[in-house]
């Protein structure tokens, strides 16, 4: 499995504002959200300021009422504090919430239009948890980073600002250990900006393992290699924890060190205001508040360097998001030719193709099928016959040359239009964990029950549908475990049949079956062919003797083409394939 490595720039502002086009739906909120932002940096503050009106002009004096009406002033805007931080705390998870809601739904929109080529080298568990994990963190920008940020700022002004309008030598004093603080600050957050990165990247590398490792236990488990693959997930694991260990040290040193310089902060502030409030220069109501003061002076601060980080967290994580967005890798869907119905006719015109440069797997390709019949594939591994498909239905881009369906460009159709007229039943099916209704529908409403019934009766699987606990709504669980290959292969037949599509293509459906089963298969198979053009990849001749063409395919070149008897009589790659499969060579 390829690690993935770290990336290098964190901070950016195109990133920023490429993620605030997607809060654009929620403009109003966003602006309300500020507005409370705002009053809840005017608010804050305001506490210290009222209990020091009250010392001095109040209680200094023994004004009781007074003493009364500023407490209920008081309570009014501690409440009113208290309401605007409610709705400040929601909002910003709200609007978090459906922000994430919005670039989930379009990210996995993206990863459907992707070439198939795409997932071909890139991990699942990095795709899993570009589209769970990153994107959970990704709302943190919104919710906790950004917005609480901007508040926290303009708080920290206004406390400046009413401590210097009160008593700008004691705000000095009390200032005086800030340096020490905002230096302290940014080595912590240059430190645990890469400590995060490093979690983030760990923890993508630690998802494809797993992931990976999951879906091919079997494997793991056949050749007896769980030891050498769990010593694999213990160094992976291992990385892991160090890079939370790293952002867990910079923690604990940073948090006593603030408060270790806050306390010296308010220390002074204490022996400056005591010696002015027994010289009378200082009332003792300013100096109370300058207590209050400093501790919400510097706890902004404090704040600021760990939400500042969440905001790095999210960066990191939108710029993986946003780079997969980014990507070109989908297959082009510029046509717009939808026709109603198909007649089925296929040609392939000097065809090469490569999944990697210019390693062509096919290799100047001409064949044509004729609307209603049927053209076999025949050859060894890696000859090039299931690339064949993959073209057809515009899984990958060819290289050179055309294909065209009714002698129309594939790529001038309307890509859903042309994957509805062609239906594929592949060697290794593949089913949800849902229902055989909906494996079978694949939840399309349009499909009714009675049809499926239909069509699973005219392939020969309702008998064993029906005898399942459930019938139609047996859940089979992930991948179809609990269904034998047979089983799942006649599923994959009544899908396609349900769809009704004018071309259908066959690769290897008989290939892991016994004979029993491959002959209610082949029965299915004549059924699903009839009145359709038909294209069947085969590894056992015994099923394509009566197609109209076969062409036998070698390193990606056609040796030869004809019917099953021509081939025969050619005596060349073809009959030696069949000699092989009957045992008339050894």
């Amino acid at each position: 499995m390829e690690k993935e490595t770290v990336s290098g720039n964190i901070i950016d502002l195109k990133v920023l504002r490429r993620l605030f086009v997607f809060a654009k739906p929620y403009i109003g909120k966003f602006y309300f959200l500020v507005v409370l932002t705002i009053l809840l940096a005017f608010l804050s503050p305001l506490r210290p300021y009222l209990i020091q009106i009250t010392i001095d002009k109040y209680v200094a004096i023994g004004d009781f009422q007074g003493l009364v009406n500023m407490t209920l002033i008081l309570v009014g805007v501690i409440v009113a504090t208290a309401i605007v931080q409610y709705s400040h705390t929601y909002l910003s998870g709200w609007l978090g919430q459906f922000i994430i809601r919005d670039i989930r739904i379009k990210l996995f929109k993206h990863l459907q239009t992707l070439k198939l080529k795409f997932f071909d080298k890139t991990p699942i568990g990095r795709l899993v948890t570009r589209n769970v994990s990153d994107v959970e963190t990704l709302s943190d920008v919104f919710s906790e980073g950004l917005a609480a940020i901007i508040g926290d700022l303009l708080q920290i002004i206004v406390i400046f600002a009413m401590m210097f309008a009160i008593s700008w030598k004691l705000t000095l004093v009390s200032l005086s250990t800030l340096p020490l603080l905002i230096i302290s600050t940014y080595v912590f957050k240059e430190k645990v900006k890469v400590a995060f990165n490093e979690v983030r990247t760990a923890v993508s590398n630690l998802n494809s393992f797993v992931q990976e490792h999951i879906t091919g236990m079997n494997i793991v488990q056949i050749f007896n290699s769980e030891d050498r693959e769990y010593e694999k997930f213990k160094e992976i694991n291992r990385e892991h924890k160090k890079a939370n260990i790293r952002s867990v040290l910079y923690y604990s040193i940073y948090f006593p060190v603030a408060e270790v310089i806050q306390a010296a902060g308010i220390g002074l502030v204490v022996w400056y205001g005591a010696r002015g409030v027994i010289d009378d220069q200082i009332t003792l109501g300013v100096l109370i508040s300058f207590i209050m003061y400093i501790q919400m002076f510097f706890r902004p601060i404090r704040m600021i360097a760990d939400r500042f980080n969440t905001l790095q967290m999210g960066i990191v994580s939108s710029n993986r998001i946003l780079d997969l967005l980014d990507s070109k890798e989908h297959i082009a869907n510029n046509g717009t030719f939808a026709p109603t119905t198909l007649k089925g006719e296929v040609k392939f015109e000097h065809v090469s193709f490569a999944y990697i440069d210019e390693e062509y797997v096919l290799k100047d390709i001409n064949l044509e099928v004729n609307p209603g019949e049927t053209l076999a594939l025949v050859g060894a591994t890696g000859a090039g016959k299931s690339s064949v498909i993959n073209l057809l239905s515009r899984f990958y881009e060819i290289n050179k040359g055309s294909i065209t369906i009714d002698g129309v460009d594939v790529r001038e159709y309307d890509l859903a239009s042309l994957r509805l007229n062609i239906g594929v039943v592949l060697q290794d099916v593949f089913l949800f964990s849902d229902t055989i209704l909906n494996n079978i529908t694949l939840g399309n409403p349009e499909i009714p029950k009675s049809k499926v019934i239909e069509a699973a009766e005219l392939v020969g699987a309702r008998e064993f549908i029906e005898r399942l606990p459930g019938g139609f709504d047996y859940n089979v669980m992930e991948r179809g475990a609990t269904l034998s290959v047979g089983q799942r292969q006649l599923i994959s037949f009544v899908r396609a049949m349900v769809y009704d599509p004018k071309i259908i293509v066959l690769d290897e459906a008989t290939s892991s079956v016994d004979t029993e089963t491959e002959e209610l298969i082949q029965g299915a198979i004549d059924k699903l062919m009839k009145g359709r053009t038909s294209i069947v990849i085969a590894h056992r001749l015994s099923t394509i003797q009566r197609a109209n063409k076969i062409v036998v395919l070698e390193k990606g070149e056609i040796k030869e083409e004809g019917t099953h008897d021509e081939l025969l009589s050619m005596d060349g790659y073809y009959a030696q394939l069949h000699k092989m499969q009957y045992k008339e060579v050894v």
